[in-house]
C-alpha cells in the first residue's frame, strides 16, 4: 500500500512539474543597462515571487547574429510556455519563428507586430505611450529651466535638450511629447536634440550631452539606453540638470554617486516590469489578447515620472511645480490634452515640430 501511495505521489509530482508554467526572458543585450532590460528582469522577479512561476533570463548580447538561433533553440527545447522578448529589434526574428511554435505564447514589449500578415495568433505585443510621460518630463524641464531660483538653471537661456539613442519612431515619440510638454508650459522654450546612433556607448553619450550643455541647455533628457548614462555624468560635471528614462535612475545611482542623483530631477519611467507582470497575469487568467498590440499609457500606469524620496522632496519644496504636474496629468487622463505621437507622422511633419523647437 505504501509503495502504491509513493508511486501515486511521484506521478502527481512529475505531472505537476511538467504542467507548471515556465517563463523565459530573452534579452537582446545584457543586464546592467539600467533601462529596459533591467526593468524586464524586475518583472521576472515579480512573476516568480508573486505568481510563483518558474522563470529564467538569458542575456543574448548585442550581436544580432545570436538572437535568432537562441530564440529558435529555446522555442524548440519545449521547456517554456511563455517567452518574453523586447523592442523593435526582435520583431522580424519573432515574426519568423513564432508561427512554428503555436503551443508557446510570446510576449514582446515596446513594439507592435505585423499581425496583419497573419500566423501570429500566439503573440502579444505591448507599446508604451512614452509621448504622454515625456509630456510631463518636458513640462518639468521647462518649469525648472525658466525658474531663477534653481541652482543649476539659467532662466535667460530658455533651452533644454534631449539625447536620443537613434533617430527612430519610438525615440521621436519621446521627443514629440517632450517638446509639446515644454512648450505648453512656455511657448518660447527651445529644445536641442542629438542622436548618438548607439545604445551602449556612455562615453559618446557624455560627449554629445556636454555639447548641449555648452550651448546653454539647462536640462537634458536621456533617451538612449545605456548610452544615456553619459548624460547623467555630463550633468554632474557641468552642474546642470538631467532626466533619466525607463528605470528610476536616482534609486539606481544612490549607492554609487549621490552627485549624479542630486543633478537629476527625476526619470520618465516606462514600467516594463509592471507591464510584463500584467501580461503574464492576463495569460494565467486566460485573458491575454493574443494577436494584438496594446498601447499602454498613463491610464494603465505604464508610463510616468518616478516617485521616490528625492523627487518627493523636490515637489514638497516646489509645491507650484507639483500642482502644475498633477494638473497636466489629469488633463491628459481626461482628454483635455491630447499629446501628439511620432508614430504615423511623416518625416516632414516631424521636422516641423523639431524645427519649431530649435
Amino acid at each position: 500500500m505504501k509503495k502504491v501511495l509513493i508511486v501515486i505521489l511521484l506521478t502527481v509530482f512529475v505531472l505537476s512539474a511538467f504542467s507548471a508554467t515556465r517563463v523565459l526572458n530573452l534579452i537582446n543585450g545584457t543586464l546592467g543597462d539600467k533601462s529596459f532590460f533591467d526593468s524586464a528582469e524586475r518583472g521576472m522577479v515579480m512573476v516568480q515571487e508573486n505568481l510563483g512561476l518558474e522563470t529564467k533570463t538569458i542575456e543574448m548580447g548585442y550581436n544580432p547574429s545570436e538572437w535568432k538561433p537562441t530564440l529558435e533553440d529555446m522555442s524548440d527545447s519545449g521547456m517554456y510556455d511563455l517567452i518574453v522578448v523586447g523592442t523593435w529589434q526582435m520583431v522580424d526574428t519573432l515574426a519568423e519563428i513564432a508561427p512554428y511554435y503555436p503551443e508557446i505564447t510570446y510576449i514582446i514589449y515596446d513594439t507592435d507586430m505585423p499581425f496583419d500578415k497573419g500566423n501570429l495568433d500566439n503573440v502579444y505585443a505591448m507599446t508604451y505611450k512614452q509621448n504622454e510621460g515625456s509630456f510631463l518630463a518636458g513640462a518639468l524641464a521647462a518649469m525648472v529651466s525658466t525658474d531663477p531660483d534653481f541652482e543649476y538653471s539659467n532662466p535667460d537661456s530658455k533651452l533644454i535638450g534631449m539625447l536620443g539613442g537613434m533617430d527612430i519612431g519610438v525615440i521621436n515619440d519621446f521627443l514629440v511629447g517632450y517638446i509639446e510638454g515644454a512648450q505648453y508650459v512656455d511657448p518660447e522654450i527651445r529644445v536641442t536634440t542629438s542622436y548618438v546612433g548607439a545604445w551602449n556607448d556612455p562615453a559618446k553619450g557624455k560627449e554629445f550631452t556636454l555639447a548641449m550643455y555648452r550651448q546653454g541647455a539647462d536640462v537634458v533628457f536621456a533617451v538612449a539606453g545605456e548610452t544615456g548614462n553619459g548624460v547623467l555624468e555630463a550633468a554632474k560635471e557641468m552642474d546642470r540638470w538631467s532626466i533619466g528614462v525607463d528605470s528610476d535612475m536616482q534609486l539606481i545611482y544612490e549607492e554609487k554617486d549621490m552627485e549624479i542623483v542630486n543633478h537629476m530631477l527625476t526619470s520618465m519611467l516606462k514600467n516594463v516590469d509592471q507591464s510584463v507582470y500584467r501580461a503574464v497575469e492576463l495569460y494565467l487568467n486566460d485573458e491575454l489578447p493574443l494577436g494584438t498590440t496594446e498601447a499602454l499609457g498613463l491610464k494603465e500606469g505604464a508610463v510616468g515620472l518616478a516617485n521616490n524620496q528625492y523627487f518627493d522632496k523636490f515637489l514638497e519644496e516646489n509645491p507650484d511645480i507639483a500642482e502644475r504636474l498633477d494638473e497636466l496629468e489629469q488633463m491628459i487622463l481626461e482628454g483635455e490634452i491630447s499629446v501628439s505621437s511620432a508614430f504615423g507622422m511623416t518625416n516632414e511633419e516631424l521636422n516641423v515640430i523639431r524645427d519649431a523647437a530649435k
